[in-house]
């Protein structure tokens, strides 16, 4: 038996859980897990599934399931759980976040693959080469930015990539590039309360006196770091804190707030709907 993750998204109506469950018993298959979602605001219907069926009847299933749930209008996804994600891990200097994706991908806590690594700079050609995975150096100026985006859209087609990490890429993606890769492309950032943004976040923050830093990952949209939320976590600070010390605890929170969410989006149990996600954990 081979294992499956199923998802659906469409205009809540009855039947619909029903429709699925007949099209996995028309594949023979056995649902394992099920988690779902009606928002009762925007009308929308969300549910994962994991079940097992027969091994290669990812086809058969596909079918069975597709031609039960035709009449609601919906988005599906059907893969099995062992074709894994492809990731393309973008960075610029910074490396806390992209050494914990690769330990935790090395340790296989990370369900995907990572065929490369792209970066406007050299700095972390090392780190990446070391842990066998090709490094691509695409520099970006404001001149060159066009060109280096449909560079990187190559890369995208040519290597399969599914999704992008941006971990800690510092620079805007253009508008464009948002919309060709809309809800496949997570970007992690410094939160705070209130929010601080330009040069140094955190010295700002310890200017400021707050008492809480954090991160968030989100999908990237053209409105810059206002996608769908994937995974938000805080820590508590005092004033006992240099902002030095605030900027490591920082680094803490976005590398581990970062994973989680592409851990979610691996496991396809992040869905968008609209601006906003169902995160089923």
């Amino acid at each position: 038996m081979e294992q499956f993750i199923l998802t659906l998204r469409c205009a809540d109506r009855p039947g619909i859980v029903r429709a699925l469950a007949d099209g996995i018993v028309a594949a023979e298959g056995n649902i394992l897990e099920s988690a779902q979602y009606a928002d009762e605001v925007t009308g929308q219907f969300t549910i994962r599934i994991r079940f097992e069926a027969p091994e290669g009847s990812v086809e058969v299933a596909r079918v069975a399931i597709a031609e039960r749930v035709s009449g609601f209008d919906c988005v599906l996804t059907l893969r099995p759980i062992s074709q894994r994600p492809r990731a393309l891990i973008m960075v610029s200097k910074f490396d806390h976040c992209l050494v914990d994706l690769l330990y935790r991908w090395q340790r296989d806590e990370l369900p995907i693959e990572i065929p490369l690594v792209v970066s406007n700079h050299n700095d972390l050609r090392e780190i990446v080469e070391r842990a066998g995975i090709s490094f691509v150096h695409v520099p970006v100026t404001a001149d060159t930015k066009p060109a280096a985006e449909a560079q990187l859209l190559e890369l995208v087609d040519a290597n399969q990539i599914d999704f992008v990490v941006l971990a800690r890429y510092m620079q805007v993606l253009s508008d464009d590039l948002c919309r060709t890769l809309s809800g496949r492309v997570i970007n992690i950032h410094h939160s705070f309360l209130p929010g601080f943004k330009g040069a140094k976040p955190y010295h700002q923050a310890y200017e400021r006196g707050v008492k809480l830093i954090g991160a968030t990952a989100h999908y990237v949209t053209a409105d810059l770091d206002e996608g769908p939320i994937i995974e938000q976590d805080v820590v508590r600070v005092t004033h006992a804190q240099t902002a030095e010390e605030l900027a490591t605890m920082g680094r803490d929170v976005e590398r581990v707030v970062l994973s989680r969410a592409v851990k979610l989006h691996a496991e396809d149990r992040a869905i968008l709907v609209g601006h906003r996600t169902v995160v089923f954990g």
